[in-house]
């Protein structure tokens, strides 16, 4: 990726996810995590009107992704209502953990328009990280259809979908990745 702004703003993005994951492994009670989650949903409050809380990296680089970039509020309120769900041992919402930060990466490598084009790769993408491996090799065709209408320039947003084989060993996993990057195919 040629673009060093674009890449520091999926940077930031990445970066507020790894805090949202990381919660759980810093608290023991699921009211606690829900705790801290309440708090990140607060603090996109600041994030969203242009003034994030200063001296907090994360949110000081994603309001500054958000201004630019014209993210929606909407999929960063999901992910954490996803994730205050997971505490409490709800089921993966798909649609939340998946498919809303992959439509974002996607507006922030190619800007709006392109965001439907990459939902069934979320989708993909999220029935293998959950270990429904059979249920995402049969939604490859549709989502490899959706993404011919993708511009290049996003790729990079869609490109670990290809892995949906965790079996695979590191080698062949690399080597898929730069077979996907090089076709423009999942």
């Amino acid at each position: 990726m040629a673009d060093a702004r674009a890449r520091a703003d999926l940077i930031a993005l990445y970066a507020f996810e790894a805090e949202l994951l990381a919660i759980p492994t810093r608290v023991t009670q699921p009211l606690l995590a829900e705790m801290r989650y309440v708090w990140w949903r607060e603090q996109l409050d600041g994030v969203f009107a242009g003034a994030a809380r200063k001296g907090h990296p994360v949110l000081e680089a994603l309001t500054d992704v958000v201004g630019r970039r014209g993210l929606e509020r909407g999929p960063f309120d999901a992910l954490i209502a996803a994730h205050i769900g997971r505490v409490h041992g709800e089921p993966h919402d798909l649609d939340a953990f998946y498919v809303g930060p992959m439509q974002a990466a996607v507006r922030i490598l190619a800007g709006p328009g392109h965001e439907a084009a990459v939902v069934e790769a979320g989708r993909v993408w999220g029935l293998t990280q959950t270990g429904r491996t059979e249920e995402a090799r049969a939604a490859r065709s549709g989502a490899k259809a959706a993404l011919r209408r993708l511009p290049v320039v996003a790729f990079p947003a869609v490109v670990h979908v290809t892995l949906t084989n965790p079996a695979r060993n590191e080698a062949m996993k690399r080597l898929r990745l730069v077979w996907a990057s090089v076709t423009g195919r999942i």
